[in-house]
């Protein structure tokens, strides 16, 4: 696997993930959403504090914590990826390496630079820029380095039903599938970690060591029966 290869993979997912997302910034507003096909494919603008399911960690601190957290985990796979090429790792192990790695820093540039970016955020507590889209580059972001939010449009609402009545705590209450709002940095690492779950076998298949055939020697075998 040659190292270019693996950059332009990388490359890739960044320009579309990050495409998307100004995108939607950029002409959606908090909770607008259009189908794409019919309606179980849909864009939908969320923004989140970075964690999956847009859970919360700490406030400012927790969310300045999660970014340095996230930088480090990117530098560090860096060198990782190299490491998985220089050694021959299976190709599609490296492949899968690539994908969560290029989905963690697509999430990362947002966490580090959109509070900078972008001069609008939405509030879901106050209802603060409510139906406002936000702008770019204006010269007043809506936090700091490292407290942007990340933004989700992606969402799959393939079909609602109800639970059934005798099940416990959720009994009679309706749930959808898919639910999840997310973006292409969220598909990429969720297809590397599934991918690399399925083939795992294949991907750290134990290689038994060649013997090398024994050579007998002959000359002195020969020289012993002659003396």
């Amino acid at each position: 696997m040659k190292k270019g290869t693996i950059v332009i993979i990388i490359a890739s997912i960044i320009l579309l993930d990050q495409f998307l997302k100004f995108y939607v910034k950029l002409n959606f507003y908090a909770g607008e959403e259009h189908n794409v096909i019919g309606t179980w494919f849909k864009l939908h603008f969320v923004e989140n504090e970075g964690m999956a399911w847009g859970w919360k960690f700490g406030g400012d601190v927790g969310k300045i914590t999660l970014t340095i957290f996230r930088l480090v985990a990117v530098v560090w796979g860096t060198f990782l990826i190299r490491d998985f090429i220089n050694k021959k790792f299976h190709k599609g192990f490296i492949i899968c390496a690539a994908l969560i790695y290029a989905g963690a820093l697509g999430n990362l540039i947002d966490s580090m630079f959109y509070g900078v970016f972008f001069d609008s955020t939405y509030n879901i507590h106050n209802f603060q820029n409510a139906g406002v889209v936000a702008k770019c580059f204006t010269g007043g972001g809506y936090g700091s380095l490292m407290q942007g939010k990340v933004v989700d449009m992606l969402y799959f609402p393939l079909f609602q039903s109800q639970f059934p009545k005798w099940i416990p705590f959720w009994g009679g209450e309706r749930f959808e599938f898919f639910s999840p709002v997310f973006n292409v940095a969220d598909a990429s690492i969720s297809f590397g970690v599934i991918i690399i779950f399925i083939f795992q076998t294949k991907f750290f298949k134990k290689h038994r060591p060649v013997k090398e055939p024994v050579i007998e020697n002959t000359d002195a075998v020969g020289n012993a029966e002659v003396g």
